[in-house]
């Protein structure tokens, strides 16, 4: 697989650090964000949803409708950006210090024509859906089929704001969690078996952040 973009989700709220611009945060020598661009270097366009803010020349950055709307939102968001002929696309969380180059590799070969994705899964077999390379047009028929499912009113129910995620809005993304956006697709796991740390590893902590230092020393 030659020819791939990245969209990388930087629009979190980072509760459990106080809410600090978590990408933002130092792991060695560079801002976790600024990790995760440089393991996709190859990639184009590079796109990063989030707040406005200072990132490698080249790299475009969008923001998610409302901001703070969620990864899928911001997903959405991102893949509007993409020329119609763009074959695949690495979707990334802003917060893996430990992504590289390799590991992005290891994904790209492993997606076929069986597949619309591959993503990584942990040691425990739980899928790492935002460390993963997806074909960009099943992924847009996902958001179409998750809008157009989220926008339906619910039956005997009063609909929820669309600030809130809820259907029968202007904004049916907000909220979405990705295992919604995901389901259906043919997802092909893949087990880290390179060498180093999981490049799956996302800093949610200070002792995360403290862990992903101790193995990029």
């Amino acid at each position: 697989m030659d020819a791939y973009a990245a969209v990388v989700l930087a629009g979190g709220a980072a509760r459990r650090m106080g809410g600090v611009d978590k990408p933002a945060r130092v792991v060695g020598d560079r801002t976790m964000r600024d990790r995760v661009l440089a393991a996709v270097a190859d990639a184009a366009p590079r796109i990063v949803v989030g707040p406005p803010g200072p990132v490698t020349a080249g790299v475009r950055v969008t923001r998610e409708e409302p901001p703070g709307g969620g990864p899928v939102a911001a997903a959405a968001a991102g893949l509007a950006l993409l020329d119609p002929g763009t074959p695949v696309v690495a979707l990334l969380a802003a917060d893996l210090p430990l992504l590289t180059r390799a590991a992005v590799g290891g994904l790209l070969d492993r997606l076929d024509a069986d597949h619309d994705g591959a993503c990584y899964v942990d040691q425990d077999g739980r899928r790492q859906t935002l460390c993963g390379v997806w074909r960009v047009a099943p992924l847009r028929a996902a958001l179409d089929r998750l809008a157009a499912e989220r926008a339906a009113p619910e039956p005997a129910t009063a609909p929820e704001p669309a600030t809130r995620g809820g259907r029968g809005g202007a904004a049916p993304l907000v909220g979405a969690p990705i295992r919604a956006l995901l389901a259906g697709l043919r997802v092909r796991e893949v087990p880290w078996t390179g060498a180093g740390p999981p490049p799956w590893f996302d800093c949610d902590t200070d002792e995360d952040v403290r862990r992903a230092e101790e193995w990029v020393r």
